[in-house]
């Protein structure tokens, strides 16, 4: 890491531009910093959804960890437009470990609907801004050169989250929430 930073308010950012990690300043409603928020929602999210847990999900916890830190990375590739840092070891990585929490939960016959517990929630809502991180990459990959492996891994996060999700509400002792078609009819 270069230099740190000492002071927390720089000014620079007053016209509506931010500086890149490449040195270049951009405009703060560009889909490149909207990219880069994302992420850094998304794992601010993350960082809710850790310390919901309860110490008996530490394995859970570590793998979020880990994704933490390649949100970071993921975040740090759109602020140096042309890097790469997410790659596909990462994708392969997600993916076994998307097979090993999904291994011993029933096939759904419904949709999932967000809840079933607080940390059941609380991977939905991370689910939900990861889907959103998504699209944004996806935009901005039509307009600038992007790491295609970033857009996958995301998608894999988001399946990952949901799985998780299912996970933690049979733990918690909690009942899925399944989508009933007939509660989405008008009373009468």
């Amino acid at each position: 890491m270069g230099n740190r930073l000492s002071k927390i308010y720089t000014r620079t950012g007053d016209d509506g531009t931010t500086g890149l990690a490449d040195g270049n300043r951009i405009a703060k409603n560009s889909l490149r910093v909207e990219a880069m928020g994302t992420m850094d929602e998304l794992n601010a999210q993350m960082g809710i959804l850790i310390e919901s847990l309860g110490g008996e999900e530490a394995e859970l916890k570590e793998v979020l960890q880990r994704v933490q830190h390649h949100l970071f990375d993921l975040g740090g590739e759109f602020a140096i437009p042309g890097s790469r840092v997410v790659a596909d070891s990462h994708i392969d990585w997600l993916e076994g470990t998307l097979d090993h929490w999904n291994q011993d939960l029933p096939p759904l016959k419904n949709f999932v609907l967000p809840g079933g517990s607080m940390p059941a929630a609380q991977c939905h809502m991370a689910r939900a801004v990861c889907r959103r991180a998504e699209r944004i990459t996806v935009a901005l990959g039509h307009e600038e050169s992007i790491n295609p492996d970033a857009r996958q891994y995301l998608n894999r996060l988001s399946d990952f989250l949901f799985v998780a999700s299912r996970v933690l509400a049979r733990r918690e002792g909690a009942a899925e929430v399944l989508w009933d078609q007939q509660m989405s009819k008008p009373t009468p």
